[in-house]
């Protein structure tokens, strides 16, 4: 049975996801920044696809992620530059996002406009299960809120769940 992800607000401008998985950190990690690995379980609810995952793994590196409906009814991206890269325990991402507002995006060379949040993953092992910490810093409330009623946080439940599959066919 899967396990329940952690949802809490901090602060007004924060979200922090937790959820543990039966795991070496090394191997979260790796599902979390090869893009092969991205592209089998960070895609939210069913029908969703990643046709585009791009990770350059370093200080300043970017990456960019595109999600589309397997129905073409909606697509949308994200993209940012990794700020630190401490493998295989934290790694702190700037996020922007893009297409939602229904604009033709640019895989390869998306726009950024206003502030993005920013991401910090934290793995932690013990005895051989690794707990998984997001805390996501948004640039106001009011971004923060959208974000959160968008459904974010259920999507991120149901790709958890992915990843605990993916981590038992790697691991």
């Amino acid at each position: 049975m899967p396990k329940p992800v952690e949802v809490s607000t901090p602060t007004d401008r924060e979200v922090v996801v937790t959820r543990e998985f039966h795991a070496p950190r090394q191997l979260v990690w790796d599902a979390y920044t090869k893009a092969e690995l991205v592209q089998r379980w960070l895609l939210g609810p069913p029908g969703t696809t990643m046709p585009y995952c791009q990770v350059d793994l370093r200080v300043g590196g970017r990456y960019r992620y595109v999600w589309r409906a397997e129905d073409g009814s909606f697509q949308f991206g994200a993209f940012g530059e990794h700020l630190e890269v401490s493998a295989p325990e934290r790694l702190v991402t700037s996020e922007w996002m893009d297409g939602l507002d229904g604009q033709p995006m640019d895989f390869e060379n998306p726009k950024a406009s206003g502030e993005p949040s920013i991401n910090t993953l934290t793995l932690v092992e013990r005895n051989g299960r690794t707990a998984l910490t997001i805390r996501m810093l948004f640039p106001s409330k009011e971004i923060r809120d959208m974000a959160v009623q968008s459904g974010m946080t259920d999507g991120m439940a149901q790709s958890y769940d992915r990843l605990e599959q993916v981590l038992e066919g790697v691991g």
